[in-house]
């Protein structure tokens, strides 16, 4: 059975949440399964090791998950992108739109070096304005975004659209 199958398999929608008219779909039963977390993580680093990529940066907080173990696979760095304020030293700050309101993003200014080739990684691709701002921090910081990585799409909302524009590969293994 390929990947695809496997991850919808396990995925659980969740109606209403995290409000009225929302089906949410929760990647936490991935976790659970040791088997396919294993062959997840190996194909999402087989394909970044394609980017030739240098690093691996993840988005806080569910892209930690798999970002660090594809990081180690790789033999590379892993890079934290956190929600304001909670990273401690000199942090790049990009803030982007939300549905409703705004959100900011930050990295450590010593996180990527000026030149290094950087895979951002997160568990679902929705709006793409999360990794579309993490894309901005890499170029702030002086880094090459090589490719997008999610587990799984919501093709619906067109974040692909969104990321599609920095002219590098979008990679997803599950879409909806």
């Amino acid at each position: 059975m390929d990947l695809s199958t496997r991850i919808k398999q396990v995925m659980v929608d969740v109606p209403d949440f995290p409000k009225p008219g929302i089906v949410f779909k929760d990647i936490t039963p991935l976790f659970q399964n040791v088997s396919l977390s294993h062959d997840l993580v190996l194909a999402m680093a087989d394909e970044a090791r394609k980017l030739h990529a240098d690093a691996v940066l993840g988005l806080e907080s569910r892209g930690f998950l798999y970002g660090m173990p594809i990081a180690m696979n790789l033999g590379m760095p892993f890079i934290m992108a956190r929600k304001k304020g909670k990273l401690p030293r000199s942090v790049y700050s990009v803030t982007y739109d939300l549905e409703y309101g705004q959100s900011t993003l930050e990295i450590h200014t010593d996180a990527i070096a000026p030149g290094q080739r950087v895979l951002i990684h997160d568990d679902v691709l929705a709006t793409g304005g999360t990794a579309a701002a993490a894309a901005e921090l890499v170029r702030l910081a002086g880094g090459i975004v090589v490719g997008f990585q999610f587990i799984v799409e919501l093709s619906f909302l067109e974040g692909r659209s969104k990321l599609e524009s920095y002219g590098v590969d979008v990679v997803t293994f599950a879409s909806y």
